[in-house]
């Protein structure tokens, strides 16, 4: 029978790889409460609108990555590619316009179906932060300065370079498209099919084409910065002046335009350089006109979301779990007493690996593979005078210990 494989761009999750994952949300979780955040969870497939309509159709999300699907009752469904939107969704759809400011976290697989690579797989696991309701550039600047302390709790900070740029207004925006599409009609003969495309429907998505023929045209494009109205400039610098006094270090980019239609003002990236030429591994921003698309009201947000898988990569720090004590009962009238005194070591919280099976040498040598570090022996002899010969796995020692004295020994 020919084996059975994973699909591709899909893997299976276990060992230091799952530990290492458990680790980053686990952290994440831990900073972002402390700001206020509480975990939502959204479905994991949602109605294709949802995403096509608020992504924008000239997104490769939409127009080459999402899993869409038709169920039984003919309704068009797709597997959710990033958080964002379906938080917005639950938002307006539970009525939450009335208990503003609303701060949700969020963590769990996405999907979208793009070239395998290096911490980028078809599904992966996303963490994220949406803060609804505040327009001000507080929020901005809360927000970058709790990505930038998860990542510094992650032992990544000497890594890590915050990019930060500013979209501005409605305003500001369609001051630069028109801009960016007088000087891209200028060079059209030199763009990619992709971006000969999308210069009539969203020009700005072109600053984002990783095509050095896109690029090298990009290079000389107009600056978002010099289309930036007063009130656009006004609000960046009440941002940048927040992260100085936060001392949070940052680069200000202004080629950084994120790749989703529903950013203004704020967009960030928090970058490195050791996962080779894709070095993003948390972005967001602010998204004030997302929630009014999706018929919430005038309500702002502002969010981030990190590819755990990415993040994980770059740990250090060894995630191995704690060294179990096994516990080793030496024939078959011994069986009885060694479970119950796993049970019990289980029940004082350690972590115990009971022999099921094999002479002493071979469950000895199961401990060593495990491990462990003390080995608690139970012959015939000591379960009839209530002892066990407790034996350190590293050193060889070993003593006699009464049963009732076994765990304080173990906590010695």
């Amino acid at each position: 029978m020919e084996k059975v494989q994973s699909v591709r761009g899909t893997y299976d999750l276990f060992g230091d790889a799952k530990r290492k994952m458990k680790k980053v949300i686990a952290t994440g979780e831990s900073v972002v409460e402390k700001y206020g955040f509480e975990e939502i969870e959204t479905p994991i497939f949602e109605f294709t609108e949802v995403f096509a309509r608020n992504l924008g159709d000239t997104s490769d999300i939409v127009t080459k990555e999402m899993y869409c699907f038709e169920d039984k009752g003919g309704e068009s469904l797709t597997l959710r590619p990033e958080g964002t939107a379906g938080v917005v969704r639950a938002f307006v759809a539970n009525g939450m316009q009335q208990n503003l400011p609303v701060k949700f976290y969020y963590h769990g697989p996405m999907f979208r179906y793009e070239r395998p690579q290096k911490g980028r797989q078809r599904q992966f696991t996303q963490f994220g932060v949406e803060l609804l309701g505040v327009e001000t550039p507080q929020a901005d600047i809360e927000v970058i300065a709790m990505a930038y302390e998860f990542l510094q709790k992650l032992g990544l900070s000497g890594q890590i370079t915050v990019e930060i740029n500013s979209l501005g207004d409605a305003e500001s925006r369609d001051t630069y498209r028109e801009k960016l599409v007088a000087y891209l009609t200028q060079h059209i003969d030199e763009l990619s099919e992709d971006s000969k495309n999308r210069l009539t429907r969203n020009p700005l998505r072109i600053l984002d084409s990783k095509e050095d023929c896109d690029k090298t045209v990009i290079a000389n494009a107009p600056r978002y910065a010099d289309s930036l109205n007063e009130n656009s400039r006004q609000f960046f610098a009440a941002v940048l002046k927040g992260l100085d006094l936060l001392d949070i270090k940052y680069r200000v980019n202004d080629r950084l335009v994120r790749g989703l239609d529903y950013y203004s003002h704020t967009v960030f990236e928090l970058t490195t350089d050791k996962l080779g030429a894709q070095g993003t591994v948390l972005a967001g921003g602010r998204y004030n006109g997302l929630v009014a698309q999706m018929g919430g009201g005038d309500v702002a947000g502002i969010g981030w979301a990190c590819g755990v898988e990415r993040l994980s990569m770059l740990l250090q720090e060894d995630t191995a779990l704690p060294r179990p004590i096994a516990v080793i009962p030496v024939g078959e009238d011994t069986q009885e007493t060694a479970l119950q005194i796993a049970h019990q070591l289980r029940l004082a919280g350690f972590s115990v690996e009971q022999s099921y099976s094999g002479n002493m040498k071979k469950r000895l040598m199961k401990a060593n593979k495990v491990n462990a570090a003390q080995a608690v022996i139970l012959g015939s002899d000591e379960v009839a005078t209530n002892t066990a010969t407790l034996k350190d796995l590293d050193s060889g020692e070993q003593k006699t210990v009464a049963l009732a004295d076994l765990i304080k020994e173990l906590q010695a």
